[in-house]
């Protein structure tokens, strides 16, 4: 899932928990700890590194079945707090509404259309709870859009990111580089949305 490059894993995961702890807690405004949604969560490396320590509960989506039956036994113990394994595409994936805390995507805008993103994005913002956040983690292009002939995905720039959540109807809160990557790859940026 990492294209060859797994050992940024333990990089990635840093940079997303202290991202993610600038909202969390139990103050006023802050985004709760109750609920969190993977999307794109292949065998779950974001849910066992990242989301389930930080949340009571998480559920993942994925298109593979597969990697989903995988993902049970990666998460050995923990997986009893895991409360759905949803096969589904994002495109064609509908979040319960009021249910979620965070709903973290990476490494998966690519493989939908614009008119997907945006379809998608207005969906989980009906499926927030109050003060929730939809983060969106992902490589982006220098200049407007490179398709990924390996894949089928395609990479975007980030001022055409950034406008497709404008146009889900959605404002950024929080936008951050992920660093100590590798020079060679695309830089991934995270958004916080809202």
């Amino acid at each position: 899932m990492l294209g060859g490059y797994g050992n940024i894993s333990s990089i990635d995961i840093n940079g997303s928990k202290a991202f993610l702890r600038k909202f969390l807690g139990d103050e006023e405004g802050k985004t709760g700890t109750g609920f969190a949604l993977d999307c794109g969560a292949g065998i779950g490396r974001i849910t066992k590194r990242l989301l389930l320590p930080l949340f009571s509960t998480v559920d993942l989506v994925d298109v593979t079945q597969e990697f989903l039956d995988k993902a049970k036994t990666y998460l050995g113990d923990e997986s009893k707090r895991v409360g759905n394994y949803f096969c589904s595409g994002l495109q064609d994936f509908v979040p319960e509404s009021g249910r979620y805390d965070v709903i973290w995507i990476q490494w998966v805008i690519g493989h939908l259309t614009d008119d997907h993103l945006i379809k998608f994005l207005q969906r989980c913002q009906k499926s927030l709870r109050p003060n929730g956040i939809i983060v969106i983690k992902d490589n982006v292009s220098y200049e407007g859009v490179v398709p990924d002939e390996v894949d089928s995905s395609v990479c975007r720039d980030l001022e055409i990111v950034r406008s497709l959540v404008r146009r889900a109807g959605l404002r950024i809160i929080h936008e951050e580089q992920q660093m100590n990557f590798p020079k060679e790859i695309y830089q991934v940026h995270t958004l916080a949305l809202r």
